[in-house]
Protein backbone atom coordinates (compact mmCIF):
# COMPACT_ATOMS: atom_id res chain seq x y z
CA UNK A 1 0.00 0.00 0.00
CA UNK A 2 1.02 3.70 -1.10
CA UNK A 3 1.23 5.34 2.17
CA UNK A 4 0.63 9.13 2.53
CA UNK A 5 2.80 11.00 4.08
CA UNK A 6 1.39 13.32 6.62
CA UNK A 7 3.24 15.91 9.04
CA UNK A 8 1.61 17.56 12.29
CA UNK A 9 2.52 20.83 13.38
CA UNK A 10 0.54 21.40 16.38
CA UNK A 11 2.69 22.92 19.32
CA UNK A 12 0.62 20.53 22.09
CA UNK A 13 2.61 17.72 22.39
CA UNK A 14 -0.22 15.21 24.11
CA UNK A 15 -2.54 16.10 21.12
CA UNK A 16 0.18 15.39 18.40
CA UNK A 17 0.46 12.56 20.32
CA UNK A 18 -3.08 11.30 20.37
CA UNK A 19 -3.55 12.38 16.62
CA UNK A 20 -1.00 10.25 15.43
CA UNK A 21 -2.61 7.68 17.42
CA UNK A 22 -5.76 7.82 15.61
CA UNK A 23 -4.02 8.26 11.68
CA UNK A 24 -2.02 5.34 12.85
CA UNK A 25 -5.21 3.34 13.41
CA UNK A 26 -6.44 4.36 10.13
CA UNK A 27 -5.37 3.05 6.88
CA UNK A 28 -3.34 4.68 4.51
CA UNK A 29 -1.26 7.36 6.47
CA UNK A 30 2.02 7.34 7.84
CA UNK A 31 3.46 10.04 10.21
CA UNK A 32 6.58 11.22 8.75
CA UNK A 33 7.26 14.32 11.02
CA UNK A 34 5.48 16.44 13.88
CA UNK A 35 6.96 19.79 14.71
CA UNK A 36 5.88 22.38 17.58
CA UNK A 37 6.59 25.54 15.98
CA UNK A 38 5.88 27.44 12.59
CA UNK A 39 9.76 27.79 11.42
CA UNK A 40 10.46 24.10 11.80
CA UNK A 41 7.26 23.32 9.98
CA UNK A 42 8.66 25.03 7.04
CA UNK A 43 11.82 23.12 7.19
CA UNK A 44 10.36 19.96 7.71
CA UNK A 45 8.15 20.52 4.34
CA UNK A 46 10.87 21.30 2.32
CA UNK A 47 12.92 18.52 3.53
CA UNK A 48 10.22 15.68 3.33
CA UNK A 49 6.98 16.81 1.05
CA UNK A 50 4.34 15.81 2.64
CA UNK A 51 1.10 14.79 0.91
CA UNK A 52 -0.45 16.25 4.35
CA UNK A 53 0.11 18.50 6.38
CA UNK A 54 -2.01 18.91 10.20
CA UNK A 55 -1.54 22.17 11.74
CA UNK A 56 -2.90 24.57 14.03
CA UNK A 57 -3.33 28.35 13.21
CA UNK A 58 -1.54 29.55 16.65
CA UNK A 59 1.71 28.16 16.43
CA UNK A 60 4.68 29.99 18.26
CA UNK A 61 7.59 31.70 16.52
CA UNK A 62 5.45 31.63 12.68
CA UNK A 63 1.78 31.23 12.50
CA UNK A 64 0.14 28.65 10.43
CA UNK A 65 -1.20 31.20 8.03
CA UNK A 66 2.32 32.57 7.59
CA UNK A 67 3.67 28.79 6.68
CA UNK A 68 1.25 28.67 4.04
CA UNK A 69 2.17 31.58 2.45
CA UNK A 70 5.81 30.42 2.81
CA UNK A 71 5.37 26.85 1.09
CA UNK A 72 1.72 26.16 -0.63
CA UNK A 73 3.26 28.06 -3.74
CA UNK A 74 6.28 25.39 -3.71
CA UNK A 75 3.97 22.56 -3.06
CA UNK A 76 0.98 22.70 -4.90
CA UNK A 77 0.13 19.02 -4.54
CA UNK A 78 0.24 19.00 -0.50
CA UNK A 79 -2.68 19.11 0.42
CA UNK A 80 -3.80 21.08 4.45
CA UNK A 81 -5.87 20.51 7.04
CA UNK A 82 -5.65 23.15 9.91
CA UNK A 83 -6.28 21.79 13.06
CA UNK A 84 -7.40 24.34 15.63
CA UNK A 85 -8.89 25.85 18.87
CA UNK A 86 -9.57 29.10 16.60
CA UNK A 87 -12.85 29.49 15.74
CA UNK A 88 -12.46 33.23 15.01
CA UNK A 89 -14.42 33.96 11.66
CA UNK A 90 -11.17 35.74 10.58
CA UNK A 91 -8.58 33.15 10.57
CA UNK A 92 -11.44 30.83 9.06
CA UNK A 93 -11.99 33.24 5.89
CA UNK A 94 -7.82 33.51 5.83
CA UNK A 95 -6.94 30.02 5.94
CA UNK A 96 -9.25 28.95 3.22
CA UNK A 97 -8.21 32.26 1.37
CA UNK A 98 -4.51 31.04 1.82
CA UNK A 99 -5.08 27.69 0.30
CA UNK A 100 -6.40 25.23 3.04
CA UNK A 101 -8.76 22.26 2.03
CA UNK A 102 -10.02 21.99 5.58
CA UNK A 103 -10.71 23.30 8.94
CA UNK A 104 -11.54 21.45 12.28
CA UNK A 105 -11.65 21.84 15.65
CA UNK A 106 -9.12 19.74 18.15
CA UNK A 107 -11.86 19.52 20.51
CA UNK A 108 -13.88 16.59 17.62
CA UNK A 109 -14.27 13.49 18.06
CA UNK A 110 -12.70 10.40 16.48
CA UNK A 111 -14.67 9.90 13.44
CA UNK A 112 -14.80 13.86 12.72
CA UNK A 113 -11.22 13.94 12.44
CA UNK A 114 -11.23 11.26 10.12
CA UNK A 115 -13.84 12.16 8.12
CA UNK A 116 -12.25 15.54 7.89
CA UNK A 117 -8.32 13.95 6.88
CA UNK A 118 -10.34 11.72 4.21
CA UNK A 119 -12.05 14.60 2.61
CA UNK A 120 -9.36 17.00 2.52
CA UNK A 121 -7.52 14.00 0.60
CA UNK A 122 -10.07 13.21 -1.78
CA UNK A 123 -10.08 17.18 -3.05
CA UNK A 124 -13.44 18.10 -0.67
CA UNK A 125 -13.71 20.77 1.48
CA UNK A 126 -14.17 20.27 4.61
CA UNK A 127 -15.55 22.53 7.63
CA UNK A 128 -16.58 21.46 11.31
CA UNK A 129 -20.31 22.08 11.68
CA UNK A 130 -18.94 24.10 15.16
CA UNK A 131 -17.00 26.51 12.55
CA UNK A 132 -19.52 26.74 10.11
CA UNK A 133 -22.17 28.01 12.46
CA UNK A 134 -19.84 30.52 13.42
CA UNK A 135 -18.93 31.99 10.09
CA UNK A 136 -22.88 32.02 9.06
CA UNK A 137 -23.92 33.55 11.99
CA UNK A 138 -21.16 36.38 11.85
CA UNK A 139 -22.01 36.40 8.10
CA UNK A 140 -26.34 36.77 9.20
CA UNK A 141 -25.15 39.57 12.02
CA UNK A 142 -23.50 41.73 8.80
CA UNK A 143 -22.10 43.12 11.65
CA UNK A 144 -20.03 46.78 10.72
CA UNK A 145 -16.61 46.79 11.34
CA UNK A 146 -15.10 49.58 13.71
CA UNK A 147 -12.19 51.16 13.62
CA UNK A 148 -9.93 48.65 15.41
CA UNK A 149 -10.45 45.56 12.43
CA UNK A 150 -9.80 48.37 10.24
CA UNK A 151 -6.63 49.17 12.16
CA UNK A 152 -6.24 44.64 11.97
CA UNK A 153 -6.62 44.95 7.86
CA UNK A 154 -3.87 47.89 7.28
CA UNK A 155 -1.21 45.52 9.24
CA UNK A 156 0.50 44.09 6.68
CA UNK A 157 1.24 39.69 7.24
CA UNK A 158 5.19 40.60 7.92
CA UNK A 159 3.64 43.11 10.72
CA UNK A 160 2.02 40.21 11.89
CA UNK A 161 4.76 37.85 12.00
CA UNK A 162 6.61 40.98 13.81
CA UNK A 163 4.16 41.55 16.10
CA UNK A 164 3.63 38.08 17.13
CA UNK A 165 7.45 37.57 17.92
CA UNK A 166 7.61 41.12 20.44
CA UNK A 167 4.23 39.33 22.37
CA UNK A 168 6.56 36.24 22.30
CA UNK A 169 9.15 38.47 23.77
CA UNK A 170 12.04 38.12 21.41
CA UNK A 171 14.47 40.50 20.51
CA UNK A 172 14.61 42.82 17.12
CA UNK A 173 17.70 40.74 16.32
CA UNK A 174 16.22 37.08 17.22
CA UNK A 175 13.11 38.31 14.94
CA UNK A 176 15.64 39.54 12.49
CA UNK A 177 17.39 36.17 12.38
CA UNK A 178 14.30 34.07 12.16
CA UNK A 179 12.56 36.08 9.45
CA UNK A 180 15.63 36.88 7.34
CA UNK A 181 15.48 40.26 7.88
CA UNK A 182 17.85 42.74 9.18
CA UNK A 183 17.34 44.71 13.02
CA UNK A 184 16.78 47.81 10.80
CA UNK A 185 13.86 46.24 9.00
CA UNK A 186 12.29 44.80 12.28
CA UNK A 187 12.74 48.54 14.12
CA UNK A 188 10.86 49.87 10.93
CA UNK A 189 7.97 47.14 11.46
CA UNK A 190 7.94 47.73 15.17
CA UNK A 191 7.39 51.62 14.32
CA UNK A 192 5.09 50.99 11.52
CA UNK A 193 2.59 48.66 14.15
CA UNK A 194 2.56 51.16 16.34
CA UNK A 195 1.92 54.31 14.03
CA UNK A 196 -1.15 51.95 12.43
CA UNK A 197 -2.72 50.64 15.88
CA UNK A 198 -1.89 54.28 16.94
CA UNK A 199 -0.10 52.23 20.98
CA UNK A 200 2.83 53.38 22.33
CA UNK A 201 4.03 50.76 24.79
CA UNK A 202 5.55 46.87 23.84
CA UNK A 203 2.78 46.28 27.05
CA UNK A 204 -0.04 47.30 24.57
CA UNK A 205 1.08 45.48 21.14
CA UNK A 206 1.27 42.28 23.39
CA UNK A 207 -2.40 43.12 24.74
CA UNK A 208 -3.28 43.99 21.15
CA UNK A 209 -1.74 40.28 20.01
CA UNK A 210 -3.72 38.11 22.60
CA UNK A 211 -6.75 39.67 21.85
CA UNK A 212 -6.47 39.49 17.81
CA UNK A 213 -5.16 35.89 18.50
CA UNK A 214 -1.62 35.90 17.30
CA UNK A 215 -0.22 34.47 20.19
CA UNK A 216 -2.49 32.27 23.42
CA UNK A 217 -3.28 34.42 26.46
CA UNK A 218 -0.73 32.46 28.55
CA UNK A 219 1.99 33.88 26.95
Amino acid sequence: MNLKKVIIAIDNQLFRECLQSVLEIADGYEIVGEVSDGLEAIKLIKKLKPDLLILDILLPRLNGLSVLSEVSGKHPKMKTLVLTMNVSEKYVEEAFLAGVQGYCLQDAGREELLLAVSSVMDGRIFISPAVAGAVIKGFLESRKKNGEECEWENITRREREVLKLIAEGYTSKQMGEMLNISVKTVEKHRSNIMKKLKLHKTSELIDYAVRHGLVKPEV
